[in-house]
């Protein structure tokens, strides 16, 4: 049987299920033997603690030190998003594969130096666009594709409540999230791969910094598609509760996407599965695809070239918002 040595960058929420992960992908059809060898965090001990939970050998907080190990084959990024395109390239030049948590990086010029890198090294760097991987999703974009429903536009909504500084499971973060290369990477590039397309035109506007979080708490994109579909991007860090859907508008029907579920105008087309608060099977899948993309050298679904169309739209929408800062009045 074939073995994968596996590192984790991170300790939070999302490294956790990524830990739990690897055992029962190692189980499924790919029938390798995949194990958790490796921490890093920031401090040693959380990521001792980690570690020890999960049997890895190695917790770390210096990272040269767990790449310097040549028996790692493959690192999951799972760092706050400001640390992500620093660390997949350091793991990426140290000829390790690497799955990114969401997103790659902040800016687009970051994204194609590490596609390149990744090209040149001949090594597999996907991103955890778990979404492509969601069954409801997964039939929505077969409808789409397969030309059942032509869309006219779409409504992309996360309207999230993160005026506390806290992850989803209530722990307290040291790190501030990024509405627009976090939130906005999910929105868009659902948005754009479900339809099929590329951004043509982008307009953003953000509401100023809040004084306590010093991040914009507030941001609406608008785009334009090759297929010439407008798409609105509406997201809140001030919801209550909080609401993520996205609502595709056809002349056929209208889809909607919603607490898990897939629906039109008429009926339930993909019930929600029922996994709780996270789609345990979705990820399953995604990093199925990407371990078997170590052991074939096929491209995963959301390689890091599939996804740079969604993040020159947020380049695109950053842009905008900094031409707005500079404008009589500001954003």
């Amino acid at each position: 049987m074939v073995n994968l040595k596996i590192a984790i960058l991170g300790y939070g929420a999302i490294a956790r299920e990524h830990a739990l992960s690897l055992p029962r992908v190692g189980q499924g059809p790919l029938g390798v033997d995949i194990y958790l060898f490796g921490v890093m965090g920031r401090l040693l001990a959380p990521t001792r603690a980690f570690a020890e939970e999960f049997g890895a050998a190695v917790a770390t907080t210096d990272l040269d030190e767990l790449l310097a190990d040549p028996s790692i084959e493959a690192v999951i990024v799972c760092s706050p998003t400001d640390q992500h395109a620093e660390q997949t390239e350091r793991a990426l030049r140290a000829g390790k594969h690497v799955l990114c948590e969401i997103p790659l990086a902040t800016s687009l010029i970051e994204t194609d130096r590490l596609i390149d890198l990744a090209d040149r090294s001949e090594l597999q760097l996907m991103v955890c666009h778990t979404q492509r991987y969601a069954a409801p999703l997964i039939e929505a974009r077969r409808m789409i594709s397969s030309g059942e429903v032509r869309p006219r536009a779409m409504v992309s909504r996360y309207l999230l409540d993160k005026r506390e500084n806290v992850s989803w499971t209530g722990r307290r973060r040291s790190w501030t999230d990024n509405l627009l290369w976090h939130h906005g990477c999910h929105a868009v590039d659902g948005a754009l791969w479900l339809l099929g397309a590329e951004a043509t035109e982008v307009t953003a506007r953000a509401t100023p910094p809040d004084p306590r979080l010093r991040i914009p708490m507030d941001l609406g994109i608008l785009i334009r598609t090759t297929g010439d579909q407008i798409v609105t991007v509406a997201m809140t860090y001030r919801a209550m509760p909080p609401v993520q859907d996205y609502v595709v508008i056809a002349d056929e029907t209208t889809l909607i996407y919603a607490n898990d579920e897939l629906r039109n105008h008429e009926r339930v087309l993909v019930p929600a599965a029922n996994l709780g608060s996270y789609d345990t099977a979705a990820l399953d899948r995604q990093n199925s695809d990407f371990f078997a993309s170590i052991l074939t050298g096929n491209q995963p679904v959301s390689n890091a070239h599939s996804v740079r169309p969604g993040m020159a739209a947020l380049q695109s929408a950053q842009d905008d918002l900094d031409r707005a800062e500079t404008r009589p009045g500001g954003a």
